[in-house]
């Protein structure tokens, strides 16, 4: 009778711990859920601030590639009108020089 009694008692606490473990692992698993619910919204949070800030770097990125493309045709541009300016004035100091050379040989050519 006291072995009977004995197993009857074991079940009954196996019972009672197995209901007390699953009892236990819901209200970790919704605790789970509770505790990461806080922490997902910082997440998410997080993320929106960082996904804009990543927006603005590629808004200012392209900002900055303009700006360089817009100095660098405003460097050529420069550039070939110096390259025209100076065609210009060796083609006048040509002028001027044979404009020279046509004057003292014209005075040359003067009688005294």
């Amino acid at each position: 009778e006291l072995w009977i009694s004995l197993e009857e008692h074991q079940d009954a606490l196996e019972l009672i711990m197995s209901k007390y473990r699953k009892q236990m692992l819901q209200l970790l698993q919704g605790r789970k859920g509770e505790d990461a619910e806080p922490v997902l919204r910082v997440h998410q949070a997080n993320s929106s601030e960082i996904e804009s800030q990543i927006d603005r770097i590629c808004e200012m990125g392209e900002v900055m590639r303009k700006a360089v493309q817009v100095d660098d045709d405003q460097f050529f541009k420069v550039q070939e009108k110096l390259a025209q300016l100076e065609l210009e004035n060796k083609e006048l100091r040509e002028l001027l020089s044979i404009s020279k050379e046509s004057f003292e040989v014209g005075r040359e050519d003067l009688p005294d």
